[in-house]
């Protein structure tokens, strides 16, 4: 695993170049979604008062802890998608736009957690680009590619998150890595919308996106789970 101590080297992709509207709009949403979902804003807690609060009650067994941040959220995240998808073609319009940036706040909420609970320092920006980077599976390494985010220091594969959290990760690195994910993500919108065109009937619109939902948020949990990897409390970069 590489310390904290590792430069990254940074040639974005031509894609990710400054884009107007769509480049601003991609930037404000990474932006909520770290002050809501790892910060905290008003009633929303951080995920340091998530972890903290669920400590409490169940004490330092990091498994229960985690065990128990997920299944939080992903009743959470079904709940959302209940609340959303209840109304159905009705309240489509403005459902659809709030239930993806809900979930995405609360999977950002969650995987911080596990992520400061398993060790990484949250308010680094190397693990917070490894956090919004988990929020899209898969697609990781090609965006982690886009941003210039090199392969050199073994950044792919299972684990690549928790290399890059532990890495000195230049500011220019960590803006393109957070516009790229704010880019994929945003896409979600208009998957999300053909999603729940099953769900013009109210009620069971609700239903099937209460169990959509909670299959996704439970999706990068399990994903979250393998990239962070236990390390010792207080050796998170900076």
């Amino acid at each position: 695993m590489a310390g904290p101590e590792s430069d990254v080297a940074v040639k974005p992709d031509p894609e990710l170049e400054e884009g107007g509207r769509l480049d601003a709009l991609a930037n404000a949403f990474i932006g909520k979604l770290l002050d809501f979902g790892v910060d905290g804003i008003g009633p929303l807690q951080s995920s340091s008062e998530v972890l903290a609060r669920v400590r409490r009650k169940h004490g330092e067994d990091r498994d229960r802890v985690v065990d128990a941040i997920v299944s939080e959220h992903i009743r959470k995240g079904a709940v959302g998608g209940f609340v959303t998808g209840v109304g159905g073609i009705f309240t489509m319009p403005v459902a659809i736009p709030v239930n993806v940036l809900e979930f995405y706040t609360f999977a950002t909420r969650m995987v911080a957690a596990i992520a400061e609970e398993r060790g990484y320092d949250v308010s680094s920006r190397s693990t917070r680009a490894a956090v919004l980077l988990s929020l899209v599976g898969a697609d990781a390494d090609e965006l982690m590619r886009k941003a210039g985010v090199t392969t050199a220091m073994g950044m792919t594969g299972s684990g690549r998150l928790a290399n890059l959290a532990t890495s000195r990760l230049p500011k220019a690195a960590a803006m393109m890595v957070n516009k790229a994910v704010g880019f994929r993500l945003l896409t979600a919108v208009g998957g999300r919308a053909l999603g729940r065109f099953v769900r013009f009937v109210p009620v069971a619109g609700g239903v099937i996106g209460a169990g959509l939902d909670g299959y996704l948020m439970k999706r990068i949990a399990d994903h979250a789970r393998r990239e962070f990897s236990d390390r010792e409390a207080g050796a998170a970069a900076g």
